[in-house]
């Protein structure tokens, strides 16, 4: 058996980059997954390429903004599925660039809003579904900035602080009745999202930020989430893991 067999996942900002790579090692790994995101033609790429390598998933729109979108995606997996053991909530947005005193209002709510309440809204759903179905395990996705500064990100920095905060109580609460709860906080790392607005000088200078002198790459991240997924980790919840390439260690 894999090591996921039998197990339901969902995704969040499963369509591409990190989220992308987690869906396809899920579901090669036997889990049958939701792909979540707010790109639907970003789903339907993600759904052909797990058939392809003859995985099972079904995708949901979503804006992960929305508490009721959050139930219902929920919902959708009990529906389609049976249950819901696994769950990464990975969407996020990087939001405006601007000094905390002239950061704009809409960004900051709009940021507030997709990377910490998406997060809250999905474990709102997420933990009362596991419980019904046995147990389960949650990895949010958090961000170096969960535990660093970074000039000009006061709203990213914020929400993936809060990020690690919520991990860490609904970790506390769930710990005896089966659901673990981690987070994962990732250096920069080569996504889409990255590589196409920046220039190759400035990826360099990001790059040069890690001890490692390189960016992550998604499936470095992936290996990481579903290890804390599985099994193998069962002793671990309320933590808090990085992937960084050394960048916090400096």
């Amino acid at each position: 058996m894999s090591q996921f067999d039998n197990k339901v996942a969902i995704v969040t900002g499963g369509a591409s980059g990190i989220g992308e790579a987690i869906v396809m090692e899920l579901a090669a790994a036997g889990a049958k997954v939701v792909v979540a995101d707010r790109d639907q033609a970003g789903i339907d790429r993600t759904l052909a390429a797990v058939k392809a390598k003859g995985g099972e998933a079904s995708g949901f729109a979503i804006d992960v903004a929305s508490p009721e979108q959050n139930e219902a995606m929920v919902a959708f997996a009990v529906k389609t599925y049976g249950g819901l053991h696994l769950a990464v909530n990975n969407a996020g947005i990087g939001g405006p660039s601007a000094p905390a005193a002239d950061y704009p209002l809409d960004g900051w709510k709009t940021v507030i809003d997709v990377n910490l309440n998406g997060v809250f809204y999905g474990m709102r759903y997420e933990i009362a579904a596991m419980l019904k179905s046995g147990g389960g395990a949650i990895v949010n996705m958090a961000s170096i900035l969960g535990s660093v500064g970074f000039a000009n990100a006061v709203a990213y920095t914020s929400a993936k602080h809060g990020v690690v905060g919520m991990t860490k109580v609904a970790a506390q609460e769930y710990a005896t009745k089966g659901v673990r709860v981690n987070a994962v906080g990732p250096g920069f790392i080569d996504t889409p999202l990255l590589s196409k607005h920046l220039d190759e000088a400035t990826l360099k200078f990001i790059a040069d930020l890690h001890p490692i002198k390189r960016l992550g790459t998604p499936e470095e991240v992936s290996a990481l989430t579903c290890f804390l997924l599985s099994d193998r980790a069962s002793f671990i919840t309320g933590s808090y893991h990085l992937v960084d390439g050394g960048y916090v260690s400096q």
